[in-house]
């Protein structure tokens, strides 16, 4: 028999197995979106809640978003290198920050404009390994006057989205989905979804916690489920794997 005859089942099978190798999607970002340690339960990243919603025998959620980090930040740690080194062919890398990239005088700190070249950065390092970027504007906080909910990021979902326009890449309105959400859930009925405790009610939290950044369970799964709509929105290709899941709203 022909050596190439018989190489071709082999071949063939070896195609198989690549193809069957899930899709990553790597999530670069904050706090907000970030996997929490057992002492901070039950604050919850809404990046928790996306994993039910898909198979993770065809796409696996690699969640390395962390609290405190900004765009500057997390290139400097190493974070963003370690995305990069195990990033494949058709991965998806989800890129979410704003929160602490708007700290004056810290080492997170950038600019608006810093922000937006950085994102920038990000879009073409995921690009030239061919992958999938995704810009996510930051999600809103808590924070309202009567009945109107406060813009707290002044102008970095902006450059976010300018980014998204220069890049040409898709672009998921978190800052515009979250805050028409929970405007009209009102001052009160919105504390459900973040991480409101009185004291005694936790023993992460012996004396109570009240905090209008950080999500519970259920906000997570109310901001993921924001998230998942957008990508329906967007065609893109990675939501014809999505499952229904406790993640929609």
């Amino acid at each position: 028999m022909p050596l190439l005859s018989r190489l071709a089942p082999l071949l063939a099978l070896s195609f198989l197995a690549l193809r069957a190798e899930p899709i990553t999607v790597w999530l670069a970002g904050d706090s907000t979106m970030a996997q929490k340690q057992p002492d901070k339960r039950p604050e919850t990243g809404w990046g928790e809640a996306l994993q039910p919603c898909f198979d993770s025998t065809e796409v696996r959620i690699a969640n390395r978003a962390m609290n405190g980090r900004s765009t500057r930040s997390f290139v400097a740690e190493g974070r963003w290198k370690a995305i990069l080194d195990s990033l494949k062919t058709g991965d998806y890398v989800f890129i979410q920050f704003g929160h602490n990239d708007e700290k004056v005088g810290t080492a997170n700190y950038s600019s608006p404009d810093d922000y937006r070249r950085n994102l920038l950065h990000f879009v073409e390092d995921v690009r030239s390994r061919g992958g999938h970027p995704v810009l996510f504007t930051p999600v809103v906080r808590r924070r309202f006057e009567g009945a109107r909910l406060l813009d707290t990021h002044d102008g970095y979902p902006d450059a976010a989205r300018a980014a998204a326009t220069e890049s040409h890449v898709p672009l998921v309105d978190m800052t515009r989905a979250s805050a028409e959400l929970v405007e009209p859930m009102g001052q009160d009925s919105s504390r459900a979804l973040w991480l409101h405790l009185e004291p005694g009610a936790n023993p992460n939290y012996p004396a109570g916690v009240h905090d209008d950044t950080h999500f519970n369970p259920l906000g997570a799964q109310r901001m993921a489920g924001l998230a998942l709509d957008a990508l329906r929105g967007l065609h893109l290709e990675l939501a014809t794997h999505l499952r229904s899941c406790a993640a929609r709203p």
